[in-house]
């Protein structure tokens, strides 16, 4: 506790990071954030940006970054992204802005990228997925698997499902994302033997075209797989981030590494 307030007192530990060190959360104007989270459960905090304005998204991404020298932000819009690009070109001009699709993650300058020795294989059925799959990717490769990214491979034309089976069957776990009736997770799942999370994506015609289709239909899948809720991409990431720690960590337990 001395160290701690010696270092606020030199101005070698703000108060915000002091908070974080002895709370594991910060509390601010825009909410609390959870900067032990990484620590405790594996998976950095993500800040879920919509609902929120576009102050309050910068807020927490600073404290964020202050506090864990990154920040995850999901579902994020273009006026969100342009307020965090016009912040940090003043406040943190070395951090890096990486975007993809709606998903975005900026990184301190003493941000050490992670690296394990797993690989997860992310698979869409369809175009319409790929923000899904986005959010998914994002959190794999913050944590440091590699990520092996099929793209448009629906059941409509099934030729192009087992063209890539060979290269779906080397990936440590899987997360496969589908619309419509959801079916490319169950067959994937039945041509595999490594863990499979479909994610259902809120994509279709009518009824059960908002996503609710494709999560029933998954929810009764013949083949074992597990399912998260309907375009849950954050969660699938998460997910498949555990599996892929836990293949890293025994990996390097039998020095197979």
């Amino acid at each position: 506790m001395r160290e701690l307030l010696e270092s606020v007192a030199d101005g070698s530990l703000s108060p915000t990071e002091a908070e974080a060190a002895l709370n594991g959360y910060v509390t601010g104007e825009a909410g609390r954030f959870d900067a032990a989270r990484r620590q405790r459960r594996g998976i950095p905090e993500a800040i879920y940006a919509e609902g929120k304005s576009a102050p309050q998204v910068v807020a927490l991404a600073e404290t964020a970054l202050e506090t864990t020298d990154r920040a995850l932000i999901t579902r994020i819009s273009d006026e969100q992204f342009e307020a965090l690009e016009s912040t940090f070109a003043d406040s943190a001009p070395d951090a890096t802005l990486e975007r993809y699709g709606s998903t975005v993650r900026v990184l301190g300058a003493e941000f050490e990228q992670p690296s394990l020795e797993a690989t997860v294989g992310i698979v869409t059925a369809g175009t319409v997925d790929g923000p899904v799959a986005d959010e998914a990717q994002v959190v794999c490769t913050d944590a440091g698997a590699t990520v092996d990214r099929v793209d448009d491979i629906g059941v409509a034309a099934l030729n192009r499902t087992l063209d890539q089976v060979d290269r779906l069957r080397d990936a440590d776990t899987l997360i496969v994302a589908a619309g419509r009736e959801g079916a490319l997770p169950t067959v994937v799942a039945g041509l595999v033997d490594t863990p499979v999370i479909a994610v259902p994506v809120s994509s279709g015609y009518g009824h059960g075209g908002d996503g609710e289709a494709a999560l029933a239909g998954l929810l009764q899948s013949c083949t074992v797989l597990s399912v998260v809720n309907i375009d849950a991409g954050f969660v699938a990431g998460a997910q498949a981030t555990l599996i892929a720690r836990a293949i890293d960590a025994a990996r390097t337990d039998d020095g197979s590494r």
